[in-house]
């Protein structure tokens, strides 16, 4: 099942491209993530969550297996 990454969405529509490039990514394919259609990669996850201050999360971005690439985040 696809989710939709709203915060992602509502961020993507003012960011500019210096935020952009700091994802690690394009814009065009944070739009896919956004949408669903793609998963962010661990290290494009903490990319996005930095670029977006936190409203996107990894945990949000990767909710399979976070616990498994982020333990320190499962234990806080």
């Amino acid at each position: 099942m696809k989710t939709k990454h709203t915060q992602l969405l509502a961020w993507l529509k003012t960011a500019d491209d210096t935020a952009i490039s700091e994802t690690g990514t394009t814009r065009a394919y944070l739009r896919m993530i956004a949408y669903g259609c793609k998963t962010a990669s661990a290290e494009m996850a903490a990319g996005i969550e930095r670029a977006t201050a936190g409203s996107t999360t990894r945990q949000a971005l990767r909710p399979n297996d976070w616990r498994l690439i982020w333990p320190e985040l499962a234990a806080a």
